[in-house]
């Protein structure tokens, strides 16, 4: 199971694991210099793995990002590659509109290798169809969901990889967490109104709920007003016990590098056993329901119990 403990002879797993948060655009060019200079200043902080937000290379309407899907073999993803290469770091393209070669169109969160080999992707699996201040979100007119999680190890790290709107289905987390993900991601564009009533909320119980690390990276609004639509910013990261290592609030280019101690993830599991003391049998069977307002049964004051 995943709390199992390292074995005393294993030497320490620690993860250096880069948060990065900067306004998108519809600019593709501008956006792209953006993440290339993050992730070379992440490289200066010797990082393990460089996250960046979910649509952080295009924001617009759905046309407009339909219209703008990216092949692998484009060019914007040579230079995310070579960056990769230069700093020797696992770089994480936290979802972007990925053009495959039937034409369809997905959200794909592209795992790239530190010599800039592409490792694979997850395709997002769950689109986000909703309606937000009067504004309607329609992913599924742009692009077509994933079926499959994904788990990449990294420096002997399981790092489950998810994106934005997937935070609010557990079902999906707890399903990595029992396949020994340690570390989950979630690169986001968050709408600016979610992001201010759910988005620490929605981390930090993920977190809590799996006794995991979770990493945030986000895409920040504009002060001009003229965003496709505005996101919240306030990239994050929590630990296992739901505490708040980081939060990048609402500044419009910024990174943060920081340590993950696997000891601390251990720790919390051993102590805490959630994972194991899990029943999925039990979840499966049809609940039964009580009729609180039956006639009571006079033959019996137990009612169905034994």
């Amino acid at each position: 199971m995943p709390e199992q403990s390292p074995k005393a002879d294993e030497p320490a797993r620690r993860l250096r694991v880069t948060l990065t948060q900067w306004h998108a655009t519809r600019d593709v060019a501008a956006n792209l210099h953006k993440a290339l200079e993050l992730v070379r200043e992440a490289g200066q902080d010797k990082s393990d793995l460089i996250l960046l937000p979910e649509n952080g290379l295009m924001i617009g309407t759905n046309d407009e990002m339909r219209a703008a899907a990216l092949t692998l073999d484009s060019p914007e993803i040579d230079e995310l590659r070579s960056s990769a290469n230069k700093v020797s770091a696992t770089v994480i393209l936290g979802g972007f509109k990925r053009r495959a070669e039937d034409g369809s169109v997905h959200n794909t969160a592209l795992v790239i290798g530190p010599g800039g080999e592409i490792i694979g992707g997850y395709d997002k699996i769950h689109l986000f169809d909703a309606t937000i201040g009067g504004q309607k979100f329609q992913a599924s007119r742009v692009e077509v969901a994933g079926t499959e999680p994904v788990i990449a190890v990294i420096k002997r790290v399981n790092v489950a990889v998810t994106i934005c709107y997937d935070v609010r289905f557990p079902e999906l987390y707890r399903t990595l967490a029992r396949a020994g993900a340690e570390v989950f991601l979630v690169p986001a564009a968050f709408t600016f109104k979610t992001g201010e009533a759910h988005w620490e909320v929605l981390l930090r119980a993920r977190a809590i709920e799996n006794t995991t690390y979770v990493l945030g990276s986000a895409t920040i609004r504009g002060r001009t007003g003229d965003d496709a639509f505005e996101t919240w910013g306030h990239a994050l990261a929590v630990d296992p016990w739901g505490r708040v290592l980081a939060d990048l609030g609402t500044t419009e280019f910024a990174h943060k590098t920081l340590e993950l101690d696997l000891a601390l993830l251990d720790e919390v599991r051993r102590n805490l056993p959630v994972l194991r003391g899990t029943r999925p049998q039990a979840y499966s069977t049809e609940p039964r329901v009580l009729d609180a307002e039956a006639t009571k049964d006079k033959s019996s004051s137990h009612g169905a119990m034994k």
